[in-house]
């Protein structure tokens, strides 16, 4: 297993971001047809929860199998994890936030789920033509993406993890600096109404599992392909909002 995961250019179609999918697979089948998406050209990559408060979490690991469809672990995929491995983990709390599917599964269908969750790496890294485009769940523990990629390679520090998987600062403080050494870093973890730039940190999960508004975003021109409802879908902005 690798924390960290290098992925190359797609030189025969589009690679397109979505945000925390959560079980609702259907629904995200409905916005990559409406985007006109290729299975046979075209990438998927997620920021991770593939799981959990949908009613299609089982789906996931047939997605997962799929050549074009790309994941890094979410916090719902670690807290699956944490509960086969029997870490210290809230039952009340991860049931309340949808793992209910999990926890009544026997432990080793659960187990089935957890080794493909264990494939996932924390943070991913892909090249497009305008540049290097970095995807974790919640948010870069460095200011410098290097940081971040030799810090998983080569340590396991749970303190990077869990900032990786957990935080939500960013948007807490508003915090517009830049993560050097990459184009844009797309993130998911807390919702917000429609996708959010902040210095160049994209947050991209507009809860397309409670409402079917999934943001899909061209990664290799940072456009968003699919807005809220009755937004014409355009360029991001010049400056950071």
């Amino acid at each position: 297993m690798s924390r960290f995961r290098r992925v190359a250019a797609n030189s025969h179609g589009r690679d397109l971001a979505v945000g925390d999918i959560h079980g609702h697979f259907r629904r995200l089948e409905q916005c990559l047809a409406a985007v006109g998406f290729d299975p046979q050209v075209d990438r998927l990559f997620s920021v991770g929860d593939l799981v959990d408060r949908g009613p299609h979490s089982e789906e996931a690991l047939a997605w997962l199998a799929k050549p074009w469809f790309h994941a890094v672990q979410g916090n719902h995929e670690s807290l699956a994890i944490t509960h086969l491995y029997g870490g210290r983990l809230d039952l009340e709390m991860y049931r309340a936030a949808g793992g209910g599917w999990f926890i009544d599964l026997p432990s080793d269908q659960q187990a089935v789920f957890v080794e493909q969750f264990l494939q996932l790496p924390i943070a991913m890294e892909v090249q497009t033509p305008a540049g290097l485009i970095g995807l974790l769940h919640a948010d870069s523990p460095f200011a410098d993406w290097a940081a971040l990629r030799e810090s998983l390679l080569f340590d396991d520090d749970a303190k990077v993890r869990e900032v990786c998987q957990w935080s939500r600062q960013r948007l807490k403080d508003g915090d517009t600096r830049v993560v050097e050494g990459v184009r844009a870093l797309l993130v998911g973890h807390t919702p917000v109404l429609q996708a959010k730039r902040l210095g160049n940190v994209w947050h991209l999960d507009t809860g397309g599992w409670a409402s079917g508004h999934f943001s899909l975003m061209d990664m290799a021109t940072l456009a968003l392909l699919s807005p809220a409802p009755g937004e014409p879908a355009t360029p991001p902005p010049a400056a950071s909002t």
